[in-house]
């Protein structure tokens, strides 16, 4: 057989293989769009409406559990910011159980000081000196000494344990005598100071 025989012999082969083709493409797309056109093929209406409410669905849960994730996550937020306030505090205020222990020794001080009659003099400077340091570490440590004489009486701070008359108006509600001083250990009150307090009466 002759070469250009067999070359159209091919080309006659290949011509029919693509008009088969092109058969089955048509057939193919016929019955695509037969169905696209016929709406019972695929629920038509119900269909969509169905897709749309599970989206709908989907939407709502999505939404429920990008809420729950924002609560969670605030309270999370909250629980450490109040942990870290409270951890403060406590580092804050640890001391003060140590401290109130320790102020009844400052009274002591104190009372030995309004008795020092026949007290050799360098003996009462050390002892001074002893009790400086000891106030002085104490305010270190945030520790501030109540003393409110001639201060308004403020019951948040002071305990009034006797009323003294005055004649002068000026002096009413005023701390004339401090019995015990107070103490408190960064802003909080360790003890109240006893005072005596001055009242007016026409």
């Amino acid at each position: 057989m002759s070469k250009n025989k067999k070359t159209d012999e091919n080309i006659s082969n290949s011509a029919s293989q693509d008009e088969q083709a092109d058969d089955i493409v048509l057939e193919v797309d016929d019955v695509a769009q037969e169905n696209l056109s016929d709406k019972s093929s695929f629920g038509g209406g119900d269909v969509t409406k169905k897709l749309r409410e599970k989206l709908k669905k989907c939407t709502e849960e999505k939404q429920e559990y990008l809420d729950g994730w924002q609560r969670a996550k605030a309270d999370s937020i909250n629980s450490k910011r109040d942990f870290e306030v409270q951890k403060k505090d406590f580092v804050k205020f640890a001391k003060g159980d140590l401290i109130i222990q320790i102020i009844p020794v400052l009274d002591s001080f104190g009372m030995a000081f309004k008795n020092t009659k026949g007290v050799p003099e360098q003996w009462l400077k050390g002892v001074e000196y002893i009790c400086n340091q000891l106030v002085a570490v104490l305010e270190e440590n945030g520790v501030k000494q109540i003393d409110p004489k001639g201060e308004k009486f403020d019951m948040n701070k002071h305990t009034s344990v006797e009323m003294i008359k005055v004649d002068d108006e000026s002096q009413e509600s005023i701390i004339l005598e401090v019995v015990q001083k107070g103490y408190e250990l960064n802003g909080k009150i360790l003890r109240e100071a006893k005072v005596k307090v001055g009242e007016y009466k026409k």
